[in-house]
């Protein structure tokens, strides 16, 4: 089977050695597109702009995951190849300092920002190789271009636009980055890198989260018919992305417990954008229980049953704030009517607040 976010389906055996061929291809290249990024990024943080020192700090972060990637043949320890995957991270912050000389204090934001950035290409190299499985999958299932040597054009709305339009501010970006660098102005700099990092974590746009005081009157007092307990409510973040959240937990004397959170993802939105417009959906069932992600009414949704009484529902209400609820010994169906009961049309309402382009 082939998939992501913890989900699989199952191909036919062409489509999926292609899908195989062309996942190594776009591996390949995708750790030379993140020895570029480090590369351009060097300047930013006080390095020295060497290509081929850049790619060699890729290949070395990015042998972790793929050593760790061999536990992904047994779905029990694919944890383990999460955790290979961070020490890449921190095989990658190790290293900058010294292939690329880059000032030990800015290693960590010159780690950040190569990671989202990394995170964003592999986002686009997995809805490549999806594409091309799918193609593999089902004949005719679309096609590009008419032969006749015309110009193809790509609907602003689909996802091929969507990445279009996000590759425009990223170049936007990138000549504000180079300019604050040819400048000689160190802040000017830092500021333009940052402004980097939120356009790729907004998907091309500058989100400033909503007040929590917007927030906290949307969580009830009783919710999936259990009493309020505590609750809380903050706005905080880091590197210049915030995020706003509003939680509560409720129980009863039998034992019964659900946390509710709203947040608003902010400049971090960009994420779910790019999850929305990579049709993420999928089905998984073991002996634990079962796991199911879609769309529902145009909205991203994901839940979780587990046979141990521990069931889960999100949803993502307008590609920026996402809802759960986590319950134990709470039926599945009650958490979904239970947030389906809360003022969802005013989380979207709020969609534009805070947003600038």
């Amino acid at each position: 089977g082939v998939g992501g976010f913890g989900f699989s389906y199952k191909v036919g055996v062409v489509a999926g050695l292609v899908g195989a061929i062309v996942q190594i291809v776009m591996g390949l290249i995708g750790v030379v597109i993140v020895g570029y990024i480090i590369d351009a990024l060097a300047p930013t943080f006080g390095a020295e702009k060497n290509l081929q020192q850049a790619i060699k700090t890729a290949v070395y972060a990015l042998t972790a995951a793929w050593l760790g990637g061999v536990f992904g043949i047994i779905p029990a320890l694919g944890i383990i190849g999460l955790l290979f995957s961070i020490y890449g991270i921190y095989l990658l912050y190790l290293g900058l300092p010294v292939t690329m000389k880059c000032p030990a204090e800015k290693a960590i934001p010159y780690t950040a920002v190569t990671v989202v950035a990394a995170f964003i290409v592999m986002i686009i190299i997995g809805v490549v190789v999806g594409s091309v499985t799918a193609i593999g999958s089902s004949r005719g299932s679309f096609s590009i271009g008419d032969g006749s040597g015309g110009k193809v054009t790509v609907d602003a709305g689909s996802a091929a636009g969507k990445l279009d339009q996000f590759a425009k501010k990223m170049e936007e970006a990138g000549k504000k980055m180079e300019a604050a660098q040819k400048s000689g102005n160190q802040d000017e700099a830092n500021k333009a890198a940052m402004a980097a990092l939120g356009t790729v974590l907004g998907g091309g746009k500058n989100v400033d989260p909503v007040d929590i005081e917007q927030l906290k009157p949307l969580v009830p007092d009783t919710f999936a018919g259990l009493p309020k307990k505590s609750s809380k409510a903050e706005k905080a973040g880091a590197l210049g992305i915030m995020v706003s959240k509003a939680e509560a937990r409720y129980g009863d004397e039998a034992g019964k417990r659900v946390d509710l959170e709203i947040t608003d993802a902010g400049g971090a939105g960009g994420m779910m954008a790019f999850a929305g417009w990579a049709m993420v959906q999928g089905e998984r069932e073991d002996e634990s229980g079962r796991e199911k992600t879609g769309k529902v009414d145009g909205r991203l949704t994901h839940e979780k049953m587990r046979k141990d009484g521990r069931n889960e529902f999100s949803v993502v209400i307008a590609e920026r704030f996402v809802v759960t609820a986590k319950g134990k010994d709470v039926d599945l169906n009650a958490l979904k009517s239970a947030v389906a009961g809360l003022d969802l049309k005013k989380l979207d309402a709020l969609k534009d607040v805070g947003v600038s382009k």
